[in-house]
């Protein structure tokens, strides 16, 4: 897999800087859950839509047959999280998911694909479900598909 070039930009936010650090220096084996509640997460690693710099994102882990959902819930915030203009315009990143790291691309969900997928987001972690009802805004979800699949 080729790696994205360029200069990488740290999340603002402290916690992610923190996490984001330590997976990679395990190679995924230390920090690839959430502390409140041990369930798995993936980091992707892709181009910025403004800046054209290196971002990198922990999101929950919602596999499926090789394939991941990216949900923008935010916590059920009222606005979606940055990443989602970033997957917009360069659906080309890296997934890590423990010590796996693999080109994907995104693709963003509507229609029934999406509310089958929505389904299983919140099966496997359940919180989602508990996001929606904060916000009058539809998450928009991402489909992660293998670059070249």
């Amino acid at each position: 897999m080729t790696e994205l070039q360029g200069e990488y930009a740290p999340s603002t936010a402290g916690w992610v800087r923190e996490q984001v650090e330590a997976f990679e220096a395990s190679n995924g084996t230390e920090a690839n859950v959430l502390e409140r509640d041990g369930n798995p997460i993936i980091l992707i690693t892709n181009r910025g839509a403004k800046s054209g710099k290196i971002r990198k994102t922990p999101l929950m882990r919602v596999e499926r047959d090789g394939r991941y959902l990216a949900v923008a819930s935010l916590g059920g915030a009222d606005k979606d999280p940055a990443w989602v203009n970033n997957f917009r315009v360069n659906p080309e990143m890296a997934l890590q998911d423990g010590e796996t790291k693999k080109a994907y691309v995104a693709r963003e969900l509507s229609g029934a694909e999406r509310d089958e997928w929505w389904d299983y987001a919140v099966k496997t972690w359940s919180t989602y479900g508990e996001y929606q009802p904060k916000t009058s805004r539809i998450f928009p979800l991402f489909l992660l598909e293998p670059a070249g699949a």
